[in-house]
């Protein structure tokens, strides 16, 4: 992958020799031995999912129970994408970005999470497309200007002038968020954090300084889990930071064992003029 990642401290482009990245200042960043690298300037302002949650993430996903936004995802890419890079923000494992490059085989990703046990993740998700890079998505990117295609935000915070600054003209904003009925069944129960009414018109109120707005739909499923896959999905999410192991499986107790749940997102696509 050249000429896509540029260098924190200068801002120059990044070019890979054997296990680092380095620019022509001389500026060099190692490759970790799970293959991520770590371009964060600075410290991050948070430090992104925790191991724990992502095991509780990998773990719901490799049941194929978001399946069903992975191909919405694709879809929304769809078959008219300018060149470019398909970047992720907020990755976590990579596992929808992973499916995206499966559909889209000529694209290389870009995957940066402030995480590096997300990193180390994504970085396994399709070593051979997927660069993983650690920093922070509300910071500057190591991203050089309009190298991207299209940039994924799937229940991750957005940098909006930062996606605008990467994306080639006509490139594509996803961003998945979760609907007001998105887990319905679990939320009261399992005690996760509500979701805020008023977020779609708040997403396309700032993304409006920046991109043009596409289209918005809703994806709608239910899937039926038992009582630790439950678990698992409080614990994948922002609930996981305060979602005590032994509470949360208590409050479980209380649920059938197996309960049908209700899966709602919105998802919304941008161009950048």
């Amino acid at each position: 992958m050249t000429d896509l990642l540029r260098c924190p401290v200068c801002g120059l482009a990044l070019r890979r020799a054997d296990r680092t990245w380095r620019c022509e200042v001389g500026h060099v960043f190692d490759i970790a031995r799970q293959g991520y690298v770590n371009l964060l300037a600075g410290r991050a302002a948070h430090t992104g999912d925790t191991a724990a949650m992502l095991d509780a993430r990998s773990a719901v996903l490799a049941a194929g129970h978001l399946d069903v936004v992975t191909k919405g995802v694709i879809d929304a890419l769809g078959g008219d994408l300018p060149g470019g890079a398909i970047v992720e923000a907020g990755a976590g494992t990579a596992h929808h970005l992973a499916g995206a490059v499966r559909a889209l085989p000529s694209r290389s990703a870009i995957a940066m999470d402030a995480s590096v046990a997300a990193a180390k993740r994504a970085a396994a998700a399709d070593p051979s497309r997927i660069t993983s890079v650690v920093a922070d998505v509300w910071q500057d990117w190591p991203l050089l200007d309009d190298v991207a295609a299209a940039v994924l935000c799937i229940f991750a915070p957005r940098n909006l002038p930062e996606t605008a600054r990467v994306l080639v003209p006509g490139g594509r904003l996803v961003v998945v968020t979760p609907a007001q009925d998105h887990l319905q069944e679990l939320r009261a129960v399992l005690g996760l954090i509500e979701i805020e009414a008023g977020k779609q018109e708040r997403l396309t109120e700032s993304a409006a300084r920046h991109l043009d707005l596409i289209d918005r739909s809703v994806i709608r499923a239910t899937r039926t889990v038992d009582r630790a896959t439950a678990c698992a999905i409080a614990a994948m999410g922002p609930s996981g930071f305060h979602l005590d192991d032994v509470v949360l499986r208590r409050r479980a107790d209380r649920l059938s064992a197996q309960t049908e749940i209700t899966l709602a997102v919105t998802l919304t696509r941008f161009v950048r003029p």
